[in-house]
């Protein structure tokens, strides 16, 4: 039966990958075309919207996403969230309506097919570059000053520990923040390690809940401020990471 278990695992992993490539090929040329300019993201992000509805419902997963706020489509944010699972992403991309540019990890860029365009659209980092993270904090600027949003997962990567409900927050997201003065919208992922985490014999479809919580302001901060800023929003997803948690249990 566990044998069993683990090739009905396989088959279905493999079709998300083949979900995840499959509408990316179809649509290559409108992506190359939307992609090739920076005043053309809007499109391009409409188009990778509906890339993320595509794979979630097509590998089986059922979002839900619970807003205790509706983030204005006229303003920028910082957008930060639990990061568990390669999910993760498009569960963002479903979620958020505003435009915004994720940074992240550079080894994503390797993923064939999806790996193109993460590196023509995302803001890279090389975690272990110091000249790669003030690389990506000048692109991150810019990006703000366009009025473009940014996603940032603020533990810095998944935890190789899975017990860890929520790693400690780096300090990126919350400097740009106050520097640009907008508003940080903490986000809450309830199932993405459940459904479809890094142990590779594991997961399975259902539903896939998003809470997006209240926004928190940075207006009139400064970078003394940061550190309250960053363990404040911190808290706010734990609690609500954990509340759930001990819903589940009771």
């Amino acid at each position: 039966m566990h044998i069993l278990r683990n090739i009905l695992i396989l088959l279905w992993r493999i079709w998300f990958y083949i979900v995840m490539g499959i509408p990316i090929l179809i649509m290559f040329p409108v992506l190359l075309v939307l992609s090739s300019r920076e005043e053309w993201y809007s499109q391009f992000f409409v188009v990778a919207r509906l890339w993320a509805k595509i794979v979630l419902y097509g590998s089986g997963f059922l979002p839900k996403v619970i807003k205790e706020a509706e983030p204005d489509r006229k303003k920028s944010y910082m957008f930060v969230a639990n990061h568990t699972s390669m999910t993760d992403i498009m569960l963002m991309l479903y979620a958020i309506k505003n435009p915004f540019v994720f940074v992240g990890k550079k080894e994503l860029a390797k993923i064939p097919i999806f790996g193109f365009f993460y590196k023509r659209t995302c803001i890279l980092v090389d975690r272990n570059s110091q000249r790669s993270r003030k690389e990506v904090f000048d692109r991150a600027q810019a990006r703000l000053h366009d009025g473009t949003s940014i996603c940032i997962f603020p533990e810095g990567g998944v935890p190789d520990d899975e017990s860890v409900i929520l790693d400690e927050f780096k300090d990126g997201a919350f400097r740009l923040a106050i520097d640009h003065q907008i508003p940080i919208v903490p986000l809450a992922f309830l199932d993405n390690k459940k459904r479809f985490s890094y142990t590779f014999f594991s997961g399975s479809p259902g539903i896939m809940r998003a809470r997006v919580l209240k926004e928190v302001p940075t207006q009139g901060l400064t970078q003394d401020h940061k550190k309250e800023l960053k363990e404040n929003t911190r808290d706010l997803i734990l609690k609500t990471l954990e509340v759930d948690l001990e819903n589940k249990t009771s």
